[in-house]
């Protein structure tokens, strides 16, 4: 019986935990750039794209390609600094976690 009781206090637990780390995505906005800042964008914690800002002299070069690569360049910063995010609050969240019998 002891043993449910403590079943049932841990997933209280990671309940609690999976909330609070929700609460965190979404508040969470991580900004990268490429091209020494030609190219800005904002993503949100459940990596949507909310935001995107292109220096006027990207345009005037008229390089495609080149605004492409960028784009992909500050998406893909943003998709790696939201992971990042995310692995920390992971951590934290797991390391506040009171496993009776693992402590």
């Amino acid at each position: 019986m002891k043993n449910l009781q403590q079943m049932q206090q841990i997933m209280k637990q990671v309940q609690q935990m999976q909330e609070q780390l929700q609460k965190q995505l979404d508040e969470l906005v991580v900004e990268a750039s490429a091209g020494g800042g030609m190219v800005t964008v904002k993503m949100n914690g459940q990596k949507h794209l909310v935001a995107v800002s292109v220096e006027q002299e990207v345009f005037a070069s008229r390089d495609v390609e080149m605004l492409q690569d960028l784009i992909i360049a500050a998406v893909n910063e943003a998709a790696r600094k939201v992971d990042e995010q995310l692995a920390s609050r992971v951590g934290n969240l797991a390391g506040g976690l009171n496993l009776p019998g693992l402590t």
